[in-house]
């Protein structure tokens, strides 16, 4: 007798209704061949795979970023500076003064200047080094302690700024700011210091000032639109051709 209950029921089946032979046939068979694997087993090795490709495709990205910082001034001259302050670039060229030629040398102090810019300078944004903590697998998992964490968060607003009327402070300011310019944290961050200040000074969190700011940067960016060959080009087109305009030329 077949063991488990459904193959039973479909044996039992089977025997009232003889007529129904390939119906049979193949859900027996469909039953016989189905995947015996377990599908929680299937989505955590999804999961991790796919943490694991994340983990690397962003280390090559952040090493590949470190190599385009290290060409901007910004950054290039802080490295050089905190370098030449612990004496790494002295120490590189004594160092290789007898031994080695000036190539040699100069790789030595860009990859030196690199190392500063990857451990010395806060680098935010879209640069910033990769944490183990963003990748999927570990997102899921923590996925509740942030969940309770927004909510005390939440709470802590509403009860700080809606209950109590306690005034802003800068923290609460800027994230009110990057709220009405809908950037993330991490495009946020990206912003020079001077232009967070700037922010603050004009007061951008109050909605009446931040729609002023809003409209004198359209009104701005129609300018510099206006003045730029290339969007004039477009706008004669558009109002010469434009797309898909029908003519009617006599042959």
């Amino acid at each position: 007798m077949p063991p488990d209950e459904e193959t039973r029921k479909d044996y039992d089946y089977m025997l009232d209704h003889p007529e129904e032979y390939y119906s049979h046939y193949y859900h027996y068979y469909s039953r016989r061949l189905a995947p015996k694997v377990d599908v929680r087993i299937v989505i955590l090795v999804t999961v991790c795979a796919i943490s694991i490709f994340q983990f690397f495709s962003w280390r090559t990205s952040y090493n590949e970023a470190i190599n385009y910082l290290a060409t901007m001034p910004k950054y290039r001259i802080q490295a050089t500076e905190i370098a030449r302050q612990q004496g790494l670039l002295n120490r590189a060229k004594e160092k290789g003064k007898s031994r080695r030629s000036k190539e040699e040398i100069r790789k030595e102090e860009e990859e030196i200047i690199k190392d500063v810019i990857k451990n010395k300078i806060d680098i935010k944004g879209g640069y910033q080094k990769p944490r183990i903590s963003d990748i999927l697998l570990f997102q899921i998992v923590l996925a509740p302690f942030y969940l309770c964490k927004y909510i005390g968060w939440y709470f802590w607003w509403i009860y700080s700024f809606n209950i109590k009327r306690q005034e802003y402070g800068e923290e609460e300011k800027l994230y009110i700011i990057r709220k009405y310019m809908k950037m993330s944290q991490s495009q946020f961050d990206t912003l020079e210091d001077h232009q967070r200040e700037s922010f603050l000074e004009r007061q951008l969190w109050i909605k009446e000032n931040y729609e002023l700011y809003k409209q004198e940067q359209e009104e701005e960016l129609k300018k510099k639109m206006a003045m730029d060959p290339r969007w004039k080009r477009y706008r004669r087109w558009m109002r010469n051709e434009g797309p898909g305009r029908l003519t009617f030329i006599d042959d």
